[in-house]
């Protein structure tokens, strides 16, 4: 094994206002050419610092005040800049989080791509956009030579992530550093950019560090993996080993907190409290403020990483796979009879495209929503589920009133509520409210929390000043956030914070449904089991109906009653969540379920290539018949000739619309 980079007792530091951060504690690790490492960990653990300290990007009053970072011959934490520069992009690429913010939207992809062959090599201006053409294809950019001269935001994000790729990869890296790449994706292209870094990485011999927080990405897609915590690596080894024995209590916490392997009246496991404020980390064993395990060694002396094949810093390890505790039973939301709260019948949405010039004539329509109807009982959750771009938040802004359908109706605790006027519908969404997917950008930055609380309260006329400060302050103890939190301003908040932030603003107005939309999917394993618990706590308290939008089956099986599974603007299948999760019978639900990344590189291993192929097609031109027939594998000509229609599968009201079911129809 031949070492791409060694890094060896790093510190890095963050000189603040009040203090210094120390993100980066001790950190050591080796990266072989051909392997991938994986980091995992809570957000806020030190893993974008460690390797952002390897490409010397560090933030304002971040510096490396120890240890080194040796690549190749060189150690990169005492280079001077110009020789980071000559590093950067030729020696090391990055993939960073989200490709919106890693491209320049007044520069074409030919030119983004084209820069970085400019810079670092002596060619010229067709040279380099040839070298971008290659590259493109390299990543499997569908019609590369056409989209050089397409700007960042007429791609989908997938297409993004792989131009951004293609940036990383133009000058052929020895080390590529790929940070939560996957993290804004749907499964389905989160499989194939995934993939397509294991393809590159066996193509071009690249040492890789993916930096995750998804244990089921970790366990596909890696060699070794590194446990962060705090900024201090708390327990590494290889992948496989880990998984089957892991040693140390924040691993297993981990672990416990994923959902798709947890029962419906289970609570998720959360890990109690948050991780410490780095600029005055706790003595000890910085976990043991949250640790379950934890003795007055821990809280005095701090463990060493120790062991050689799986080495880990704890006083208390664990033992094998399976010793560990069950997670703590959950009442699920009480059982619902009679009419639903919600009814959706033939709902359509479609949006007019015009074309450019003074005239502006319409030539066509984009079909977002295409003929969608289902039911929901009050105190259930309905799981709407599919890939980005198949309708689904289109569907949510529709059920709280915030657009108007274009044909079919929506009924709502026997009031229909699609063609009511402005006076009327502002009466009725007290009842319906709507929980956004990123809180930070739905929270108005120059408002206090308190003021954030009161302000449906004040629109809708609810009660004096003195019961609206009342109610907000109740809303902070029912989301678990401590009644300080109200002078404070949402950017002083974590993602997790401000998600119940989100929650509580949505439940002032003691609605009785509550559209969810992609809640928890930007949230780490440890977060997201918080707000899943918060919100099933909720809905048995209050009696609340949810309708919870997302692209993840795993967690939409743990939280719903029933699961709707939509495509391309149609709702292709529906019935209870565990039936439709355990016997699917649309081939595109099977190909969601394959594309989820387990917790278990066995299991991973042996799904293989399978999944959902292919990129969505478009809207404004959606394929004849099956809109799924282009990208299945059981398509015949029927498929493409005749539109399927709902069928019946289970006693229990599965039901599908296939050609080709995966089992037979009652």
């Amino acid at each position: 094994m031949t070492p791409v980079v060694s890094i060896e007792d790093l510190h890095t530091d963050i000189a603040l206002r009040r203090g210094v951060a120390h993100p980066v504690s001790g950190v050591s690790f080796t990266v072989n050419k051909g392997e991938t490492l994986g980091v995992v960990g809570e957000s806020g653990c030190g893993k974008t610092m460690t390797v952002l300290s390897i490409m010397r990007l560090l933030p304002p009053g971040g510096h490396i005040s120890r240890g080194h970072i040796r690549f190749s011959d060189t150690d990169l934490a005492a280079l001077e800049e110009d020789g980071m520069r000559a590093v950067r992009g030729t020696r090391v690429g990055m993939i960073f989080q989200d490709p919106m913010t890693s491209l320049n939207p007044c520069m074409t992809i030919g030119d983004q791509v084209a820069e970085t062959v400019l810079l670092h090599r002596k060619v010229t201006r067709a040279q380099a956009r040839q070298r971008a053409e290659e590259v493109l294809e390299l990543v499997g950019l569908p019609r590369a030579r056409e989209r050089l001269d397409s700007y960042p935001h007429l791609l989908s994000g997938g297409m993004r992530q792989r131009v951004v790729i293609a940036m990383a990869l133009a000058c052929e890296p020895e080390l590529l550093i790929a940070d939560e790449p996957t993290t804004a994706l749907d499964v389905t292209i989160q499989k194939q950019i995934l993939r397509l870094i294991d393809e590159l990485r066996a193509r071009l011999g690249m040492a890789v560090i993916l930096v995750t927080h998804d244990l089921g990405v970790v366990a596909g897609h890696t060699d070794r993996v590194a446990v962060m915590y705090a900024g201090k690596i708390v327990e590494t080894s290889s992948t496989r080993e880990l998984f089957a024995n892991p040693r140390h209590p924040y691993t297993e916490a981990l672990f416990r907190a994923l959902p798709e392997n947890v029962e419906r009246d289970r609570a998720l496991y959360a890990i109690p409290g948050l991780p410490p404020d780095l600029s005055n980390p706790p003595p000890g064993c910085r976990f043991a403020p949250r640790c379950g395990y934890a003795t007055p060694e821990c809280r005095a002396e701090e463990p060493k990483l120790t062991g050689d094949r799986h080495p880990f810093a704890c006083f208390h390890p664990l033992g094998k796979a399976g010793q560990t505790a069950a997670n703590p039973p959950a009442q699920p939301p009480r059982a619902q009879q009679g009419a639903p709260l919600l009814e959706v019948r033939n709902l359509v949405r479609e949006f007019p495209v015009n074309s450019n010039g003074v005239l502006r004539r319409r030539i066509g329509t984009v079909s977002a929503v295409s003929d969608v109807s289902f039911g929901v009982r009050a105190g259930e959750t309905f799981g709407l589920v599919g890939e980005s771009g198949c309708g689904k938040s289109t569907v949510g802004r529709l059920l709280v009133a915030d657009d108007a359908p274009t044909s079919g109706s929506i009924t709502f605790a026997g009031t229909q509520i699609t063609g009511q006027p402005q006076r009327a519908l502002r009466e009725l969404r007290r009842d319906f409210q709507l929980m956004f997917q990123d809180p930070y950008a739905s929270l108005d930055p120059r408002m206090r929390v308190r003021s954030i609380l009161r302000e449906p309260l004040a629109i809708q006329r609810r009660g004096s000043a003195a019961e609206q400060e009342r109610a907000v302050a109740t809303l902070l103890d029912e989301v678990g956030l401590p009644r300080a939190a109200l002078e404070k301003y949402p950017h002083e908040f974590s993602g997790g914070q401000r998600q119940r932030i989100g929650l509580a603003r949505a439940l002032a107005l003691r609605p009785k449904l509550i559209v969810a939309d992609e809640p928890v999917s930007a949230l780490d394993v440890s977060v997201q089991a918080q707000i899943l618990n918060l919100m099933r706590a909720l809905q048995r308290e209050y009696d609340l109906t949810y309708v919870f939008i997302s692209h993840d089956l795993s967690v939409v099986r743990y939280i719903a009653t029933t699961i709707g599974v939509m495509y391309l603007g149609k709702l292709v299948e529906i019935g209870p969540a565990e039936q439709v999760h355990a016997t699917p019978v649309h081939p595109y639900t099977r190909g969601l379920i394959d594309s989820i990344p387990l917790a278990d590189p066995e299991r991973e291993q042996r799904k293989g290539q399978a999944g959902v192929r292919g990129e969505l097609p478009s809207a404004f031109n959606p394929p004849s018949g099956c809109r799924f027939r282009t990208r299945c594998r059981l398509a015949t000509e029927i498929c493409a000739e005749e539109a399927p229609a709902m069928r019946r599968f289970s006693e229990q009201g599965q039901q599908a619309a296939c050609h080709h079911p995966l089992r037979a129809a009652l």
